[in-house]
């Protein structure tokens, strides 16, 4: 790993544990809706909530890699 900022992964960790509390409520809802999209095919929103839900399970790895990045050398 060449490119290690320890700083940035310091100054991001406390977002990312609120990021993380998100996750855990966009997996909740990722069951909720895959569970409701079995049960009604027919209803395409639950699809997209299963989406949604799922791009808030990554959100704590966006986190700390945005602000990996934003840290200069």
């Amino acid at each position: 790993m060449e490119d290690c900022r320890p700083l940035g992964f310091l100054i991001g960790l406390p977002f990312a544990l609120v990021a993380l509390i998100l996750a855990l409520l966009g997996a909740v809802i990722w069951v909720l809706g895959t569970l409701l999209s079995c049960l009604c095919p027919c209803c395409i929103c639950f699809a997209g909530l299963a989406n949604f839900a799922v791009s808030l399970i990554k959100l704590p790895v966006r986190v700390i890699r945005w602000f990996i990045y934003q840290i200069p050398c």
